[in-house]
C-alpha cells in the first residue's frame, strides 16, 4: 500500500526532501546485511509505499509539495532531480509569490480556501496513482504561517475527502527560545484543529534534534540541514520496511494502519515521539560494535526517563513500584519524573535480530492500567540493517513526554493572550477570540488526560 505525502511550509518541503532522500539512500545501500533476494524485496516494498516508476526508470515520490512562496519548492524540485537518483513528479509542486508571514490566521482563513481546489486536485492525482493508498503523511511546522495554518486546513480537508485513509502529522515542535514572536499562538492554533482532524501526530522538538547533532553527531556549527537529516533518519527507520510477524519473510503493507492500530487505542491520546539508538557520525561508526542488550537497555531507560539520545541518561529512574497505593505512586512519579507509556513500539533492524531480547519493554509497571502489556507493547523487526548501522532500534511511544513542552507554550499562549497582545493580527483574518478559547479548552484537556495516566 502506498502513503501520499503532503509537505507543507519552508520547513515541511525542505524535510521531505531528505526524508525521500534517506528513504532512497537506505533502499538502495548495497550493505544491507542480508541475501540478494531479501534485499530487492525490502527495496520492492519501499518503492511501493514512497516511489511510482517514470518511463525512464527513476523513481518519482509520491509527494505534493505546498509553499505559499516559490523559492524553497523551486530548490527543492531541482534538488531531487539533479540528484539523479529519484525526483519529484513535474507537475507536483504548488506555489503562491506572497508568504503568510508567520500568521496562522493567514494561511487557514486567506491562503486555504482561496488555494483548496488546486491543491486537492494535486493531491487526487497523486492519490489516482496508488493502486492501494495506506493514507497521508503531512509533514510542517507548527511555529510559522504556511506549514501551520494552511497546514492545518488541509488536514481538515483530507479528513472529509478521504474519510476512511490514515492522515499523520509529522510536525516539527518550535525552539524554546523561539523565533518567532506569535509562534506559541500559532503552536496552540495547530496542534487544537490537528487534534480534531488527524489520526496521530508524530511530534519531533527542534530542541532535542539540535541536543543530537551537537552531542552524538558532533557537528560544531549546527545548519537547518543537519537538523533535517537527523529527522529523516528517525522517520526513515519508522517507514522502511519490517517483517509483518514472528518468523514471517513478508513484508508488512500497510505501516500507516499498523503504526496507528499499535500506537493509538484511544483518540484522546495521539501524540507520538521517536527515539533511535545509536545514532552517530560516520567517523565513530567504524570504531563503535553494539549489542541487543545494551541497545535496548538504553533504549528503555530513555524511554522510562523521557530522554530524547542515549547521552545523559538518568539512571535514577524507575517504574513505579506496582501494588503501591495510588497515592504513593503520584508522589513518587512526581518526584522521579517517570515516564508512564500507553503504547510502545519498539523496530529493531540488523543482525541476529531474533536473538534480541524484549522483556524489559513488556513490564507492567511502564503502561496504564487500562491495557495490558501485550496490547501496548509492539514489536517489528528485520535483519535487514538500516542506513550503515549494523544493529539499530527505534521506539515510537505514546507517552507523557510531552506534558511539559506542551504545558510550557499553552502557558506562555495565554499570558499573552490575557494582556491580548497580537490578537488583532488574528482577528483581521477572521479567527475570533472564542477559537482561541476553544483551543486553550481543547489543549488543557489534553495535558490533563495524558497527566493523569
Amino acid at each position: 500500500m502506498s502513503i501520499v505525502t503532503v509537505q507543507l511550509g519552508q520547513c515541511g518541503n525542505q524535510i521531505g526532501f531528505e526524508v525521500f532522500d534517506a528513504l532512497f539512500s537506505d533502499s538502495h545501500c548495497p550493505q544491507g546485511l542480508c541475501s540478494k533476494r531479501e534485499n530487492e524485496a525490502y527495496q520492492a516494498s519501499c518503492k511501493e509505499r514512497f516511489f511510482s516508476e517514470e518511463e525512464n526508470g527513476v523513481p518519482v515520490a509520491r509527494a505534493v509539495l505546498v509553499d505559499m512562496e516559490p523559492k524553497v519548492i523551486n530548490q527543492t524540485l531541482l534538488k531531487a532531480a539533479e540528484s539523479g537518483r529519484w525526483k519529484y513528479g513535474q507537475h507536483s509542486g504548488f506555489c503562491q509569490k506572497q508568504g503568510s508571514g508567520n500568521n496562522w490566521a493567514y494561511g487557514y482563513s486567506v491562503h486555504g480556501p482561496r488555494h483548496e481546489e488546486s491543491i486537492m486536485n494535486l493531491i487526487r492525482k497523486e492519490v489516482e496513482k496508488c493502486d492501494s493508498l495506506s493514507g497521508f503523511f503531512i509533514i510542517m511546522s507548527m511555529a510559522g504561517g504556511t506549514g501551520s495554518g494552511l497546514g492545518a486546513f488541509v488536514t481538515q480537508n483530507l479528513r472529509d475527502q478521504y474519510s476512511s485513509s490514515l492522515k499523520m502529522n509529522q510536525i516539527i515542535w518550535p525552539y524554546g527560545t523561539g523565533e518567532v514572536i506569535v509562534q506559541n499562538y500559532n503552536s496552540v492554533l495547530t496542534l487544537s484543529h490537528l487534534y480534531r482532524s488527524s489520526d496521530a501526530l508524530l511530534v519531533h522538538e527542534n530542541d532535542a534534534v539540535h541536543k543530537i547533532c551537537a552531542k552524538l553527531m558532533n557537528i560544531k556549527h549546527i545548519s537547518f540541514r543537519d537538523i533535517n537529516q537527523v529527522l529523516a533518519h528517525q522517520l526513515g527507520s519508522v517507514f522502511q520496511p519490517t517483517y509483518t510477524g514472528e518468523g514471517s519473510f513478508h513484508y508488512r503493507r500497510n505501516p500507516l494502519g499498523d503504526l496507528m492500530e499499535n500506537l493509538v487505542p484511544h483518540p484522546e491520546f495521539k501524540m507520538l515521539g521517536v527515539r533511535n539508538i545509536p545514532q552517530m557520525s560516520e567517523n565513530s561508526l567504524a570504531y563503535s560494535t553494539f549489542t541487543w542488550a545494551g541497545l535496548l537497555k538504553h533504549l528503555r531507560q530513555m524511554l522510562i526517563s523521557n530522554a530524547k539520545m542515549e547521552e545523559g541518561i538518568d539512571w535514577q529512574v524507575q517504574p513505579p513500584l506496582l501494588g503501591l497505593p495510588t497515592l504513593g505512586k503520584m508522589s513518587l512519579n512526581k518526584e522521579l519524573h517517570f515516564n508512564t507509556s500507553i503504547a510502545n513500539l519498539v523496530i529493531l533492524r540488523g543482525k541476529d535480530v531474533h536473538s534480541a531480547d524484549l522483556g524489559g519493554f513488556k513490564d507492567p509497571a511502564l503502561y496504564t492500567s487500562w491495557l495490558a502489556p501485550d496490547d501496548a507493547f509492539n514489536l517489528w523487526k528485520t535483519q535487514r540493517a538500516f542506513s550503515k548501522y549494523e544493529k539499530s532500534a527505534a521506539l515510537v511511544s505514546n507517552s507523557q513526554f510531552l506534558v511539559k513542552p506542551l504545558d510550557v507554550i499553552v502557558g506562555k499562549a495565554w499570558n499573552m493572550f490575557a494582556s491580548k497582545a497580537y490578537i488583532h493580527q488574528y482577528t483581521k483574518f477572521g479567527i475570533e477570540e472564542e477559537d482561541f478559547l476553544d483551543s486553550f479548552t481543547l489543549l488543557e484537556q489534553v495535558v490533563a488526560s495524558y497527566r493523569n495516566l
